[in-house]
Parts: C-alpha cells; sequence; structure tokens
C-alpha cells in the first residue's frame, strides 16, 4: 500500500506540473496578444514641418508678374483661410525665385485670428503711424504682432505666441510659382500650437489643385 500511495503522489506531482507549464504557456500567449493589441493603438507623431503629401498643387503667381513689394492674395490649403505672398527684395528664409526673395504665410495671426497686412522696410502700418518697420514685415492690426517676414515670419513685437506659418512654394521651368504645403505650425483655429501641419487641411473644403 505505500508504494501504491507513493506512486499516486507522484502521478498527482505530475499532473499539477503539466498544468502549470499550460498555464503559464497561455499566459504568455494573452501577454504577446496584449502586447500586439496595444501596438495596434501607438499613433506615430508627424515630423514637426513635415509636408503631407496630401497637399494641392496651386498655382498662385508667376515670376513675371511680381516685382518688390508687390503682394498677391490667396486662398489656401481651404478655400476659406487667406494667405499673402510677397516679393521682399532681399532674400528671406524659404524663399523661392532667383533672388530667394518670395515668401507666401498664412495671413491668420496667430494670436487671436485677425488677418493681418504687410508692412514693407521704412514703411509704417495705417493703424499705426508711429510704428516704422525695420524689416519686411507683417503687422496685425487687432493688436499689434509683428512677423518678420524674411526670417520665416518670427515673431519680432505683440503678443501672437507663434511664427505664422509659411506657405511652401515651388517654381517651375516656365516660372510659374505654385503652392505646394504649409509649414508648422498649424493654422491659427487648427489644432491651435501643434506641429502637425495635416489639422490644416481639416474643416472645409481644399483648394483646387491645378
Amino acid at each position: 500500500m505505500p508504494v501504491q500511495e507513493s506512486a499516486g503522489g507522484e502521478e498527482t506531482d505530475e499532473s499539477r506540473r503539466d498544468f502549470l507549464k499550460a498555464a503559464a504557456a497561455i499566459s504568455g500567449v494573452l501577454a504577446v496578444a496584449g502586447i500586439a493589441s496595444v501596438m495596434k493603438s501607438v499613433v506615430i507623431p508627424s515630423v514637426p514641418g513635415q509636408t503631407q503629401s496630401s497637399f494641392p498643387r496651386v498655382k498662385v503667381s508667376s515670376l513675371s508678374e511680381l516685382s518688390t513689394g508687390k503682394v498677391v492674395l490667396f486662398n489656401y490649403p481651404l478655400d476659406t483661410e487667406p494667405n499673402l505672398l510677397v516679393k521682399l527684395g532681399q532674400s528671406a528664409t524659404g524663399g523661392v525665385g532667383p533672388d530667394g526673395d518670395i515668401v507666401a504665410f498664412s495671413q491668420v495671426c496667430q494670436h487671436l485670428g485677425c488677418i493681418w497686412g504687410y508692412v514693407p522696410k521704412g514703411g509704417s502700418p495705417s493703424v499705426n503711424p508711429s510704428y516704422v518697420a525695420p524689416e519686411p514685415v507683417g503687422y496685425c492690426p487687432c493688436h499689434g504682432s509683428v512677423y518678420n517676414l524674411t526670417q520665416g515670419a518670427a515673431v519680432i513685437g505683440g503678443p501672437s505666441p507663434r511664427p505664422q506659418p509659411q506657405v511652401q512654394l515651388d517654381v517651375d521651368s516656365s516660372g510659374d510659382i505654385y503652392a505646394v504645403g504649409m509649414g508648422a505650425p498649424a493654422v491659427f483655429g487648427h489644432d491651435t500650437g501643434s506641429n502637425d501641419v495635416s489639422n490644416d487641411l481639416q474643416g472645409g473644403t481644399l483648394v483646387t489643385s491645378t
């Protein structure tokens, strides 16, 4: 009888070991499945300033139509969002054309969404004749935000917390100038302050590409 009890005990221990091995294997499978589920929910952030392939290519002007100080107004990337293109007469960050002086920016002020205007170097805005622009600037009439258009619309005065989003331009072999994307930050009102410029494409109708 002792031998039979011993054999029975060994069989019980073996069954317990088999059970524990099976439980461990199942736990491993569940853990892997859980990790896979989490990975599916991970969102890879966009690269700051990255051009999104879904931006339309839209003709804005041409080299032959521009002279120093001339402003061209256009909507982009949505048909309700104003932008300003200007030939500055001096090289600028992100500028295109033979002199690298043609730039374009969202005209919706990053402070509270007012529409700013262009002021040439040495000029003054009509709303503030005492201000003399040290460089070609964008000047917001609502609260006096000032953007240096030669330096990517960097803020040089007023309450704006961010620079203006720069329209990415391309010049083809015939001299036509196209808007092809937007740089960071997002246009005011589209996830304000974010560098995910794909937000600029949401909330309206894209300008027809050409």
